[in-house]
């Protein structure tokens, strides 16, 4: 079965003002049965309380919780320079979710275990990052020049040159793991007598390529299906 015909990804950039518009006014005219969206059930926890992870809580975690650290210090440095902190997407998804009623789903990995995997990470990746991470606490100029989007996208094509492994972790085995999930939507929408199930899925731009892929052939994604929460 083709998952693609039943599944409306939206690829958002996590702190684009014209994301969380898109995502909020998609949601409310399409009006699917569910929607789902890139947090897991502790992320989505952390987002709803408004927690900012904190060096100190990061270092409990080691290296794999360092690396996660500067990658949100990054995401905090661009909602800066776009005008919005990073998930107000997410928090748009949810919304327009329970103004007309549809179920929603956290579909992505659990952070556990995508911390467990950044921990071994290869050290050249990890000196490399460690590096460049100087920059995130440097000032930076606000860009005004070209279109945020195709930046985003530029930066993901050298994330993937630069950081081959930490790219597998944070893109590649998120996109299988977020796949399963939406098959099983899918599948417990039919379950349920929806003939034509329609789902909104929110999730970042790196992510919608690989995911219109793997639901487009499903037979490529394997395995047993991760319970959709």
């Amino acid at each position: 079965m083709n998952y693609l015909r039943y599944v409306r990804l939206i690829g958002t950039m996590h702190v684009s003002p014209r994301s969380r518009e898109e995502v909020y006014w998609t949601i409310i005219n399409e009006r699917p049965h569910a929607v789902a969206i890139e947090l897991d059930r502790l992320r989505f926890l952390s987002m709803m309380e408004e927690k900012r992870i904190t060096l100190e809580d990061s270092l409990r975690y080691g290296r794999a919780g360092l690396i996660n650290y500067l990658l949100a210090k990054v995401e905090e440095r661009l909602g800066e320079e776009f005008g919005m902190a990073p998930g107000e997407e997410m928090k748009a998804a949810i919304s327009a979710a329970g103004e007309i009623g549809a179920q929603l789903h956290l579909i992505d990995e659990d952070i556990r275990v995508i911390l467990s995997k950044l921990s071994s990470a290869p050290f050249r990746e990890k000196l490399l990052m460690g590096i460049e991470a100087i920059g995130v606490f440097l000032p930076v100029g606000k860009s005004v020049e070209g279109d945020p989007m195709e930046e985003y996208r530029a930066m993901m094509v050298q994330f993937r040159e630069r950081y081959p492994y930490l790219y597998r972790v944070l893109v590649e085995d998120r996109n299988v793991v977020m796949a399963r999930n939406l098959m099983s939507v899918v599948n417990m929408l039919k379950s349920m007598g929806v003939k034509r199930p329609k789902v909104v899925a929110v999730v970042g731009m790196g992510h919608k390529p690989g995911l219109e892929h793997l639901l487009n052939t499903p037979a490529k994604v394997g395995g047993e299906f991760y319970p959709a929460w």
